[in-house]
């Protein structure tokens, strides 16, 4: 690829991540976005990616591959069936750790709002590197074992809801003001914490 059009594909990733994070995935402009970008082909960015769900996953991508590349490193070193705290760890560490960057919380913004996509972990799509995410996911999917199948399914989606919403929150609040209550470290254990609660809460099912 020309360097020109490598440039303008990467301005496009770029103000489409910006405006994704700030007003939304499905609610920022294709036109707004060829703008901020300094385009003035209105077609520029699905010339270059095809469609508002093709720059979408280029920006996926550009994090994710280095984000289970460090979940990966972190379930290496735990044994055969670790403890469900140790598996949450190796979820929350990675993805916190993009707070402390720019676009790392817009990366976290935008994937909160992908939540139609988090009942399909289990489907890979392409272009995106999820190996220990669906490792960590297929371990946290069996416990508690003795609650039914059918429960903790529910209960790992919406655990996976709580986890990039408080990203997401706490991205938010860093970006508008620079202040958050808790230090990195408490936050990233309360969250752990807060996700282990959702999967082994004691299930009162009738019947």
């Amino acid at each position: 690829m020309p360097r020109d059009s490598t440039e303008t594909r990467a301005r496009l990733q770029v103000e489409a991540e910006r405006l994704f994070a700030e007003q939304g995935v499905w609610q920022a402009g294709i036109g707004e976005i060829v703008a901020a970008a300094g385009q003035r082909n209105a077609s520029a960015l699905t010339y270059h990616f095809g469609s508002r769900e093709g720059v979408l996953d280029r920006i996926l991508a550009g994090h994710e591959d280095s984000i289970d590349a460090h979940r990966g490193e972190l379930l290496e070193g735990l044994s055969d069936d670790p403890p469900t705290h140790a598996v949450l760890d190796a979820l929350v560490r990675p993805m916190s750790a993009r707070l402390a960057h720019e676009r790392g919380r817009r990366y976290l913004r935008i994937v909160a709002q992908l939540t139609s996509r988090f009942s399909l972990w289990r489907e890979v799509r392409s272009g995106l590197e999820h190996r220990h995410l669906l490792q960590a996911l297929d371990l946290l999917e069996r416990r508690p074992a003795h609650i039914p199948a059918a429960v903790r399914r529910e209960r790992l989606v919406a655990m996976m809801h709580l986890m990039t919403s408080s990203l997401a929150e706490r991205a938010r609040l860093i970006d508008a003001s620079g202040e958050v209550e808790l230090s990195a470290a408490d936050y990233e254990a309360n969250l752990t914490d807060m996700l282990a609660g959702v999967l082994e809460a004691p299930a009162a099912l009738s019947g």
